[in-house]
């Protein structure tokens, strides 16, 4: 199969092994049509083996890690199951993509194979959905990634994850407590080993929280990320991209160029909104026009994004800038990108670039789509030698 593709599935019950040259943790996940599990329940990992109509197999000698579902026995609420596959921390996907194997349960024969196209820097992956329509059953190649591992895909589908607090200073011994149920079970006790000297306590590892915009207007610092949900629902179904800069003395002019790069889910480019270019995707995406100056107040050019008339290849929008006469970002200042309501103007997100580099371009921020459905915005502040969007494609490209 090809990514995109889908094909009807010609056993009740299937097997969908994956595998790749690392170690694998597959799971399984019940989604309902609005793209979310009903409750923890509807996940199927290492820890928690068994759902209504689906059972993860672990991996054993040479049999690799499976998720199994049983059609007959999925609930009528439930319109897909979608397997995914996550690696240890620290661990990419880059040049070792897995390759799902979807086979007839009763009888082991293969009946569908998938490898997605080239991945980066994913540490997690939704690898094919089986899926009911029309009373049937189909499976799909799905190949999306994420870059936050198991817990970011759990997160994402709507399963409760609890963050783990800081290291806390020793402390006489407890009983044990059970493991926690993100966690696989421990290895047998080694023997006691001597003394060791006191260590500083770990750091806490980074918040699998969502940030969402339920507690209002937010606040980014490159890298950061924020989903355009609210109360667990999309929010508003059309943008402004607002981007504005200010020359960094002598009141000589600074003329930039804010572009708009949209790319499909195999990082591809599909279209460009820009200068020569104002409206892509009859009028989905729509720049406000060119500033050759920087000079007044407010926003310097803007991009607004219809959402909900984007073609359904389009998955990730990069926003960038660039200096089409050369001069270079260390000649502005106060340059930054903010999001708002197309629709009130309110302003929902804003990232204020907080350097400088000697270079005429630069990615601003990224809208990408997740696999629920749902926009999720990302400050990028990615300096890179080219006058015009054309330049910037590639790099952009590399960051989604």
């Amino acid at each position: 199969m090809t990514q995109g593709g889908n094909a009807p599935l010609n056993a009740a019950t299937v097997t969908v092994e994956v595998t790749a040259p690392k170690a694998l943790d597959v799971s399984g996940l019940l989604l309902t049509e609005a793209g979310k599990v009903r409750s923890d329940d509807d996940f199927v990992f290492f820890n928690a083996p068994h759902g209504p109509g689906v059972t993860h197999r672990p991996a054993s000698g040479g049999t690799p890690d499976a998720i199994t579902v049983d059609t007959a026995a999925v609930p009528a609420g439930i319109d897909k199951v979608v397997i995914t596959a996550s690696l240890d921390a620290g661990a990419t996907f880059a040049g070792t993509e897995p390759t799902a194997t979807v086979r007839d349960a009763a009888t082991g024969a293969v009946l569908m194979t998938f490898t997605p196209p080239r991945l980066g820097r994913e540490t997690a992956l939704v690898v094919v959905e089986v899926y009911r329509r029309a009373g049937s059953w189909k499976v799909r190649a799905v190949g999306q990634g994420y870059d936050n591992g198991l817990a970011g895909i759990a997160t994402d589908f709507g399963v409760s994850v609890e963050e783990q607090a800081p290291a806390a200073p020793a402390a006489p011994p407890m009983p044990a407590a059970p493991p926690s149920p993100m966690q696989k079970p421990a290895a047998p006790p080694m023997p006691p080993a001597p003394p060791a000297p006191p260590a500083a306590p770990p750091a806490a590892p980074p918040s699998l929280t969502k940030v969402t915009l339920d507690k209002g207007r937010v606040s980014l610092t490159k890298g950061g990320s924020v989903s355009l949900e609210k109360g667990g629902k999309p929010f508003l179904s059309a943008v402004r991209m607002g981007l504005g800069w200010e020359p960094a003395g002598r009141g000589r002019n600074v003329d930039l160029d804010a572009s708009c790069i949209a790319f499909d889910a195999q990082r591809k480019r599909i279209e460009t909104a820009w200068f020569m270019k104002l409206s892509i995707f009859n009028g989905a995406v729509a720049h406000s026009g060119d500033n050759l100056t920087g000079a007044g107040a407010g926003d310097d050019e803007s991009i607004t994004v219809h959402l909900d008339g984007l073609p359904a290849e389009v998955c990730g929008l990069v926003f960038v800038v660039n200096s089409f006469s050369g001069q270079k970002f260390t000649d502005v200042k106060n340059a930054y990108c903010r999001l708002l309501d197309a629709g009130t103007g309110e302003e929902l997100v804003r990232f204020d670039l907080t350097h400088a580099e000697s270079r005429t371009g630069v990615a601003m921020c990224k809208l990408v789509r997740q696999y629920s459905g749902e926009w999720v915005m990302t400050a990028l502040e990615h300096y890179v030698d080219s006058k015009t969007a054309r330049g910037m494609v590639e790099p952009a490209s590399s960051m989604l």
